[in-house]
């Protein structure tokens, strides 16, 4: 078996808003032609007519990773401001109404509509997905069964969706109460092997219920476009390094488990249950309440853990060139995650004005601003 290249890809879903009204607005065709020759491939139309995928190209490092993503970011916003359109690297629209919205005329998303009819309709909802480069069939099988342990501490640092139709919901990430009420999503089930997942797929794909493997959306899986583990259970990040800090995690985790397997060594795996639970933990809460650390038997402020991630993701960060941007993860913490900064716009209009209207357009408002903050 030859060494995981561990390259990285990374996907964003942008939401468009009136620059004025910073209500949800359907990108043009003229927008996406734009954007398109600007480019390429690298860009295409979400699920949503108010929403714009962006993808980078397969990336060695961090670094070539923020190069893409930065001019990725830009393109979408200059365009988009040309048409009096501003983006959002956000998970939930804060105000929007799901029903006003209308899918794209494509048969992919009109077959997606079909299928999942009411449930679809309800997706007002953008994520940010990592691709990590590991060749090996059987490899990317074992690390995922190991790496969805650290899915919630992934998904905590990056909540973006407190909001949802004008009211704050409680949760950090709304967007995961939208999405899970899809088919064959949440935390990826146990294989033994490739044979065992691949005969799995199969029996489905055989039946006709779906086409192939990118119809099974689970936190974490091997892609059926490249060789690739797809980390998806992130919510979008309003800001580029926040994203460019939990895509360093996400690739740093890969090699971490990689680099314990070549000492005859692995991560413990623990039940879907237990993992699940911290899963709704990071989703509830955020970082505010802390994960529970199995080994321990315990609830652990979420500061301790990052601090304790990074220095076992440190080697391994070294060698991919990106232990700055793991590191960044304290200032995350310290800053709060894209919900915990709403939250706090909010409140901060609401004790001044009074006016809920306000305080949410305030809110989109800086979510806008965010998004271009690091370019």
């Amino acid at each position: 078996m030859s060494d995981p290249s561990f390259t990285i890809g990374i996907e964003e879903e942008y939401l468009l808003v009136d620059s004025e009204t910073l209500e949800l607005a359907d990108a043009p065709p003229e927008l996406m032609q734009d954007c398109s020759d600007a480019l390429g491939g690298k860009v295409s139309p979400e699920f949503l007519r108010c929403q714009v995928e962006i993808g980078t190209g397969v990336c060695a490092t961090i670094a070539e990773a923020r190069e893409d993503l930065r001019r990725l970011r830009g393109t979408v916003a200059e365009v988009a401001g040309r048409y009096g359109l501003s983006p959002l690297a956000i998970s939930c629209h804060p105000t929007a109404e799901w029903r006003k919205q209308q899918h794209t005329d494509k048969e992919r998303y009109n077959l997606l509509e079909h299928d999942l009819a009411g449930v679809a309709r309800r997706l007002l909802i953008s994520g940010m997905h990592v691709h990590v480069g590991i060749e090996d069939d059987e490899l990317r099988i074992d690390l995922m069964n190991q790496a969805s342990y650290f899915l919630p501490h992934l998904l905590a640092l990056s909540c973006s969706s407190p909001f949802w139709r004008g009211e704050d919901t409680g949760l950090s990430s709304y967007r995961l109460t939208i999405f899970d009420n899809l088919p064959r999503t949440g935390l990826p089930p146990r294989f033994s092997s490739f044979g065992e997942y691949q005969r799995s797929v199969d029996a489905i794909v055989r039946t006709g219920a779906i086409e192939d493997a990118t119809k099974i959306w689970w936190d974490l899986r091997p892609s059926c476009r490249f060789p690739t583990l797809e980390s998806r259970v992130c919510d979008n990040s309003p800001r580029l390094e926040h994203a460019l800090t939990i895509a360093a995690l996400t690739q740093a985790t890969m090699r971490m488990l990689w680099r314990l397997r070549n000492r005859n060594q692995r991560w413990r795996i623990y039940d879907r249950f237990l993992v699940g639970e911290n899963r709704w933990r990071a989703q509830r809460y955020g970082m505010a309440e802390g994960l529970i650390d199995f080994g321990r038997g315990e609830v652990v402020p979420y500061a301790e853990l990052i601090g304790e991630f990074i220095e076992l993701l440190a080697e391994d960060a070294e060698a991919l060139s990106c232990l700055p941007e793991l590191e960044a993860a304290h200032g995350i913490v310290e800053l709060g995650n894209g919900a915990d900064r709403q939250r706090a716009i909010r409140s901060a209009e609401l004790e001044i004005h009074g006016d809920e209207a306000r305080a949410m357009k305030a809110v989109i408002a800086a979510m806008a601003e965010e998004f271009t903050a690091d370019l």
